[in-house]
């Protein structure tokens, strides 16, 4: 491996910020410890802050600087970042639609031609859904994100959803984007439980500055957490539809947004809800015949929307 090519794989290798033992990073890069050594001198004197820790158990890692340096991204990662921004410009997260469009437009000018052509293949070919759900601010996202990174208590004003307002004192393990909305999963230090926040209902969150060690959570991940505490929520609706598919093929359209259970016509959907659009969409997007079991307001709609469509091709 030349030169030029052993560095950018040493710089791919820094910048996932994880810690390196010498040996191990030597042997990736299939070359000595003293080679290694040398090399990481010449990381440093391009711009890059490689922390380094002597002795047996010594190792390199990229510090966090103030200044970022040029980012090594494959061809996957370059695409994902785009993607990513793509969505962001959308509007989903309040503060970042003008920030996210011009980033995006620095990513897709260094693309090279064949990745910046799979971009506009995926632009114009995407039809983007309206955003239902409510936006959520930026500052209080990446700061929530910081805190759950660092395991550093947060304080933050919370409305509830009776609409009182309140200020929480937390312990943040992770962040949950399910459905519509943004979750925080976190230990509230003054109930001593685990508790799920609602993003979009978060304002003024402060970093403490005061580290915690984490309590066990009661769940698989945070994800199911969220997942389980929803299902005791009271739901406007209670949406149950007989689809008259196989399992899998209804799975493959709803996902993990409704339960489903096998019967003997079909597949059984059961989906509590505040909301009857995603169930509605959910059954049109379906190719099969249905039957709305619940509830009645489900079935109006149905029907109003087959009347409008009814005669739109008459």
């Amino acid at each position: 491996m030349s030169t030029g090519a052993r560095m950018l794989q040493l710089l791919s290798l820094l910048q996932t910020h994880r810690y390196w033992s010498g040996p191990e990073l030597a042997d990736r890069l299939e070359v000595s410890e003293r080679t290694l050594r040398r090399d990481i001198e010449r990381v440093r004197d391009l711009g890059y802050p490689v922390d380094a820790v002597r002795g047996v158990a010594g190792g390199y890692q990229l510090r966090a600087g103030g200044s970022l340096p040029p980012l090594l991204l494959t061809d996957e990662e370059a695409v994902a970042i785009a993607v990513g921004l793509r969505t962001a410009a959308s509007g989903a997260v309040q503060g970042l639609e003008e920030t996210a469009v011009q980033s995006l437009t620095k990513v897709l000018a260094l693309m090279p031609p064949r990745l910046r052509r799979r971009m506009d293949a995926l632009a114009e070919q995407t039809v983007p859904a309206p955003l239902r759900g409510p936006t959520i601010d930026a500052s209080v996202l990446t700061t929530l994100a910081q805190g759950c990174r660092d395991d550093e208590i947060v304080e933050f004003g919370y409305t509830t959803r009776e609409a009182a307002s309140e200020t929480r004192q937390v312990e943040p393990h992770r962040l949950v984007s399910l459905g519509q909305r943004w979750y925080l999963v976190a230990y509230d230090r003054r109930r001593d439980d685990w508790r799920t926040f609602r993003v979009d209902r978060i304002s003024a969150v402060t970093l403490t500055g005061r580290r915690f060690t984490g309590h066990a959570l009661p769940a698989a991940d945070a994800l199911e957490f969220v997942r389980a505490g929803m299902k005791q929520i009271p739901r406007r609706y209670d949406v149950k539809v007989l689809v008259r598919a196989p399992l899998a093929d209804v799975a493959a359209v709803v996902g993990r947004w409704a339960e489903l259970s096998e019967t003997a016509d079909g597949t059984t959907m059961t989906m509590p809800t505040d909301d009857l659009f995603w169930p509605l969409a959910v059954l049109a997007t379906l190719d099969a015949d249905f039957e709305v079991e619940s509830p009645e307001e489900l079935r109006a709609q149905v029907a109003s929307v087959s009347r409008r469509f009814s005669a739109a091709t008459s």
